[in-house]
C-alpha cells in the first residue's frame, strides 16, 4: 500500500496512463492493462458474491499500490473488510499470507486473512482503518507514534530466524541499485553516464553492498514507513509487508526515519534512532554496541535505499504511468547529499549529483 492515488477504478486514472506514454507501444500496453483490470473487477465481484454468500455489499477503492496491486473496501451491514486484488502473474499473494502469519506470531498487528483465492490473486482481509501514520503525524504526536512503531519493529526483529525469509543478498541489493542508473539517470534525467562516471557509481555500489552484508541480519519488512503503518488498536497496524526478507538490521530503521514522504529535522530523527538502538540492545537485537558505528551503517543503508527508490519512482512514472511519486525526488536527493557530505568515501557520489544537476560541486566538511 504505497499510497492512495485515487486511481483504482473508472476512467480518470487510465486516461492519465494513456496520456503519460509517449510511444504507440506504451500507449497500447496501457490500454491492454486497463482492459485486463476492468475484467478483473468483474471476476472480483463474482468471487465476493460467493464468499459473502449473497450478502449485499458495497465496493469502493481503498488504496492503490506502486505495484500492480490494488485494494478495495467492502462494506456490509456487519461492517467493513478489505479485499486485495493482486493479479497473477505480475503479483503473488503467497508471500503476503506467509509473512502475515510470521508477523502475527511475533505479536504485530496485521490484517487477518478472512478468505483467499491465491490462484486468482484475491485476499479478503480485516480492515485496519483508513488513517495512516502519514495522515496524522505532527510535532505533537510523533514521539508517541514512533515509540509504538519502534516497539513493533523490535518485536519483529526479535522473532528473526535464518532460512525463513528470502535473503537480502548481494544479488538483490545490486539489482535494486541498478534501478537508479537505468530509470532515474538514463530514462528520467536523460543523462548518459561516461565510463568514468559509471566506474564511480560501481565503486559506490560496492561500498554500500559490502556495508549492508557486513551487518547482523534480522527480519526486514522492507517498507517500514509511516505510509504503511496504520493508527489502530493495538498500535500500529502494519501493512505492505509481502516483500519481507532476511537482511541488514538497520534497514527498517532507515526506512522509518528517512522516509519517502515526510522529513524530520536531523536532530529529532537522531533522537528516535537512539531510542530504537537502546531498546534494541535491551531486547538483545544484534545492533552494533558502538552507536557511532551503528549510525554510520544506518546512513549507508539508507543511501542504498534512497538510490533504489529514486529508480523505482522514475520507473513508476515512465513505465507504469503514475507520475506523482517522482515528485518526492528532491527529498531523496537531500538525503543523499546529506549523507555524502559526512563521509569522504561517498564524496564522488555527490559529485555525480552535481553533474546530474549541472551545478558546481559544493565544498563542505567530511569525516
Amino acid at each position: 500500500m504505497i499510497g492512495e492515488d485515487g486511481a483504482l477504478s473508472g476512467g480518470g486514472f487510465f486516461a492519465e496512463v494513456l496520456k503519460s506514454h509517449n510511444s504507440p507501444f506504451e500507449a497500447t500496453l496501457a490500454h491492454i492493462t486497463m482492459t485486463l483490470i476492468d475484467t478483473r473487477l468483474d471476476i472480483l465481484h463474482d468471487w465476493l458474491a460467493k464468499i459473502l454468500a449473497g450478502v449485499t455489499y458495497q465496493l469502493e477503492p481503498a488504496s492503490a499500490d506502486a505495484s500492480f496491486r490494488r485494494y478495495f473496501r467492502v462494506t456490509t451491514a456487519a461492517g467493513t473488510q478489505i479485499v486485495m486484488d493482486a493479479p497473477p502473474p505480475q503479483e503473488d499473494c503467497r508471500p503476503f499470507v506467509a509473512v502475515a502469519q510470521l508477523m502475527r506470531s511475533a505479536g504485530l498487528h496485521v490484517p487477518q486473512i478472512v478468505a483467499q483465492d491465491v490462484a486468482h490473486g484475491f485476499l479478503l482481509l480485516s480492515d485496519l482503518g483508513n488513517q495512516t501514520y502519514l495522515n496524522v503525524l505532527d510535532d505533537t504526536n510523533a514521539d508517541r507514534l514512533f515509540a509504538d512503531a519502534i516497539t513493533a519493529l523490535v518485536s519483529w526483529q526479535q522473532a528473526s530466524r535464518p532460512g525463513v525469509l528470502p535473503p537480502y543478498d548481494r544479488a538483490l541489493l545490486a539489482r535494486e541499485l541498478d534501478l537508479f542508473p537505468q530509470w532515474y539517470v538514463d530514462r528520467h534525467l536523460g543523462y548518459t553516464l561516461s565510463p568514468a562516471e559509471q566506474a564511480v557509481l560501481t565503486r559506490i555500489n560496492t561500498l554500500l553492498i559490502d556495508s549492508a552484508l557486513a551487518q547482523p541480519h534480522v527480519y526486514v519488512h522492507r517498507d517500514f514507513m509511516p505510509r504503511n503503518l496504520m493508527i489502530s488498536t493495538p498500535n500500529p497496524g502494519v501493512l505492505d509487508f509481502q516483500d519481507a526478507v532476511y537482511g541488514p538490521v538497520t534497514y527498517d530503521v532507515a526506512s522509518l526515519f528517512r522516509d519517502a514522504f515526510i522529513s524530520w529535522p536531523e536532530a529529532r530523527a537522531l533522537d528516535w534512532i537512539v531510542r530504537y538502538w537502546e531498546q534494541a540492545r535491551s531486547a538483545q537485537i544484534p545492533v552494533n554496541p558502538d552507536f557511532g558505528t551503528f549510525y554510520r551503517d544506518l546512513e549507508w543503508m539508507g543511501l542504498q535505499r534512497h538510490l533504489k527508490v529514486l529508480g523505482i519512482f522514475a520507473r513508476i512514472k515512465h513505465r507504469d504511468g503514475k507520475p506523482h511519486y517522482i515528485e518526492d525526488a528532491p527529498r531523496f536527493i537531500a538525503y543523499v547529499r546529506a549523507v555524502c557530505a559526512r563521509y569522504n568515501a561517498l564524496a564522488p557520489l555527490a559529485q555525480l549529483f552535481d553533474a546530474f544537476e549541472a551545478r558546481a560541486p559544493q565544498v563542505g566538511y567530511t569525516f
